[in-house]
Formats: C-alpha cells, sequence, structure tokens
C-alpha cells in the first residue's frame, strides 16, 4: 500500500490533471493507492484574499468569481460532456462557500473562521480530481480527510488526536484499499463536532504522512516539479547537487530550519514506522528522486537554506541587570501563546534575541504583552541564512558582501541574519 501527494504545481491546469492521471496508471496501479491532494495552483492564495475581504466587510465577490473562474475552466478542458457530475458539484461547494462567506460569525475569531473558508480549495481539486480519475477508468472512492484526520481546535495549526485518527482511518479504508484507489484531500483535518481545522500552510505533506503512518504504508510519494531534494533552491542556486538518499534525522533539521521541499512535521511519523519517503519529479517521473530512510554516509553536500521575510526581536531588562533564566522564561511563555516560532535564539548578557517569520499583527501583541518588562528593539525585511554540514567555501560563497546582523555556529550548521 503506497501514498501518494501531489501539490498544487501537480494539479495548476487541464495538462497538469492528465499528467497526474498518467503517473497514477504508470506507476501507481488501480488499487492499495491513496492520492492525498492540494489546492489546485495558487488556490490558497486566493481564498484567504477573499477571506480577508469578506472578514473585513469588502466587496470579496470579484475575487471569488475568479476563483471559481479559474476552477470552471479546467473542468470545461477536462470534461467535454457538460453532463457530468463534477459540474454540479463544483457549483455547489461555491455556493456553500459564498454562504459562508455571507454569514460569517465573527465571534468565533479569525483563525476558526478561517479554517473554515480556506479549506475550500482541496475539497475543489479533490472532487475534480476523483471525477477526473473515473473519467480515465481508475476507479476510486472520494474521502473525506476531516472525518479521519481528527485533531483538537488549534486553528489553523491543528493538533493531531492519533489514537482517534488511526482507529477511524483503519476501520474504513483498508477495506476500500482493497478494491480501488481513495482520493482524498492533504491540509485539512476535523473536530468532533464536525467543524474543519487546518494544518499549518503546505501541510498536505503532513497528511500523507498520517495516512501512511495509521495504514502503514509500504511508502509515501511527493510529487514536486524537482528532481528530488536538492541541496538548495534553484532559485536561488544554479549549482544545486540532487541527494539520491539522505536519513529521517537529516531531512527533519533541514525542514525544521526551512527547507521548502518537506513540510517540517511529515518526517516523524514516517520515521517512527521507517517508512521510507521519496521525493519525485512529476515532470520527470521515470527519475531516480530520493529516497528518505533509515541511512548512514559519511559526508552530504552542504545543504544552502534560505528563509525571507523575518524579523530580528531583541529584548533587554529595563534595569540592565543580566538576562535571567525567568526572564527567558517569560520571553518564551509569550512567544509560544502567539504561535511566534523561533527560528534562531541567542543571548548576551543584559539581551536575548529571536529571528522569527515576520507576522505584523503577532508582533504587536508580543509587543503589548512584554513592553513593560523588556526594552523591546525589532528589525524587519530580513532574511535567514542557514548551511548545513558546512565548510570553508560554503560559508565564503554566502557570507560575501551581505550585512550581518547576527549569526550563530555549531558544528555542523551555520546560520545568519542579514538585511534583504
Amino acid at each position: 500500500m503506497k501514498i501518494y501527494k501531489f501539490g498544487g504545481a501537480s494539479v495548476k491546469n487541464a495538462d497538469a490533471f492528465r499528467n497526474l492521471a498518467q503517473i497514477v496508471q504508470t506507476y501507481g496501479g488501480n488499487k492499495q493507492l491513496l492520492i492525498v491532494v492540494s489546492a489546485m495552483g495558487k488556490t490558497t492564495n486566493a481564498l484567504e484574499l477573499v477571506f480577508d475581504l469578506a472578514y473585513t466587510y469588502k466587496d470579496y465577490s470579484e475575487a471569488l468569481q475568479q476563483s471559481r473562474a479559474y476552477h470552471q475552466e479546467v473542468v470545461q478542458a477536462l470534461f467535454p460532456n457538460t453532463g457530468n457530475p463534477v459540474y454540479e458539484e463544483l457549483e455547489h461547494l461555491f455556493s456553500k462557500l459564498n454562504y459562508s462567506l455571507q454569514n460569517l460569525n465573527r465571534q468565533v475569531g479569525y483563525d476558526q473562521l478561517y479554517d473554515q473558508t480556506v479549506s475550500y480549495g482541496e475539497l475543489l481539486a479533490s472532487t475534480i480530481l476523483h471525477h477526473f480519475l473515473q473519467e480515465q477508468g481508475l476507479t476510486n472512492t472520494w474521502v473525506d480527510s476531516r472525518k479521519y484526520i481528527q485533531t483538537d481546535t488549534t486553528w489553523r495549526e491543528a493538533k493531531i488526536d492519533w489514537d482517534w485518527s488511526e482507529r477511524l482511518i483503519k476501520r474504513d479504508l483498508p477495506t476500500i484499499l482493497d478494491e480501488q484507489l481513495i482520493v482524498t484531500q492533504g491540509f485539512l483535518g476535523g473536530t468532533n463536532n464536525g467543524l474543519t481545522t487546518t494544518l499549518g500552510r503546505e501541510g498536505s505533506d503532513f497528511s500523507g504522512a498520517i495516512f501512511a503512518y495509521c495504514l502503514q504504508a509500504e511508502a509515501m510519494y511527493i510529487w514536486k516539479d524537482v528532481e528530488g531534494l536538492l541541496n538548495a533552491d534553484p532559485k536561488y542556486f544554479t549549482d544545486t547537487v540532487r541527494y539520491a538518499e539522505i536519513s529521517y534525522q537529516e531531512t527533519v533539521e533541514m525542514a525544521y530550519y526551512g527547507a521548502s521541499v518537506i513540510h517540517p512535521k511529515t518526517i516523524k511519523p514516517l520515521a517512527n514506522r521507517l517508512i521510507p519517503l521519496y521525493v519525485k519529479s512529476f515532470l520527470h517521473p521515470s527519475g531516480e528522486g530520493t529516497k528518505i530512510c533509515d541511512c548512514r554516509y559519511q559526508k552530504l553536500a552542504p545543504a544552502y537554506i534560505i528563509k525571507e521575510n523575518q524579523c530580528l526581536i531583541s529584548f533587554s531588562v529595563k534595569d540592565f541587570t543580566f538576562i535571567s533564566e525567568k526572564n527567558l522564561g517569560t520571553i518564551f511563555n509569550a512567544l509560544s501563546e502567539l504561535r511566534l516560532k523561533i527560528n534562531l535564539m541567542q543571548n548576551s548578557a543584559i539581551s536575548f534575541s529571536v529571528c522569527t517569520d515576520w507576522n505584523e499583527n503577532r508582533l504587536q501583541k508580543l509587543l503589548q504583552t512584554l513592553q513593560d518588562q523588556f526594552v523591546i528593539h525589532y528589525n524587519t525585511g530580513l532574511v535567514l541564512y542557514t548551511i548545513k554540514n558546512y565548510d570553508s567555501e560554503s560559508l565564503n560563497k554566502t557570507i560575501a558582501g551581505k550585512e550581518i546582523l547576527l549569526e550563530q555556529r555549531t558544528r555542523t550548521t551555520f546560520q545568519f541574519v542579514c538585511k534583504q
């Protein structure tokens, strides 16, 4: 039994859907395969815009219509027969979405409403894929992942109830997989009272790993627009190297530092059951890709990881006393409550600095919470560089010409924050 995860780029248009179906037919077979799919193209971004407009009482109709037209165009290219039920289901989903936007209960909070709205991207993509695979002779069942991946109510970054999710998944899905394929959604979970949750941006990888863990899959495959797991983003580096094989531990660290190929939470459930993860190219599916598994090796090529849109925050005690463990506890607690993830931290005698993803709303709340106890300075518009398995050549190449505000080095990892 295998898990295939396809991201937004692999379902961005009609040709991409056709390519996906060809990959499934050639490599996946007609049963014992569960397919996890993300929202099409940049749909999540588009729905975020729609939701923000609706939440702030602005006219969202044009933005919503653009998303509807995008999906309709793909459906019309894939299904010449306008009698196919996908047409009616697409309209039904957009009608439900519009109704929910017209009736937002703002008292429950922004993040909860965000999850109920943005989740439609995956519902739309999986519905289209379900019907298209049927048209291609690949019999499949559409499964609502919200009924199986059970979570708490940490909106936008829900925590998994592993025992309950595994019980539900094992109860229903193996019987279906014995006979045919399953198509389901990434990124989405559900609460025990039927509300939708999301697992964090790019969380579809994690969804695939949850299903793989609960079904004790033979392997999981993530289909990307790159040849495998590379040591750097080709957008920034021209001389990238593909890792043929890499360990769970190394991949977890790269994902934690911000490597965009794998969602940070994906590896743990796979490693716990020694399920190998293959990163393959949907553009060149016969290529070797990268195998992520429990393996050992002598030396790896340095990995370059870049995180843009960073904020460097520095805290100093107002009476110039040392930064104490009690001070740090206060700062950590505030960061945790506001879900400001620390990407890098460093302390001196009288100050403590952290680098986080820039979020203006959460930063302002942090300032309000701690400004009575600390003098707080911050810089925005920064870039965080991480070099794993660095050597002198990789350091010199990366540092050259940059204005560094903070740097940190361990035996295997070098990080620095610099201006854009």
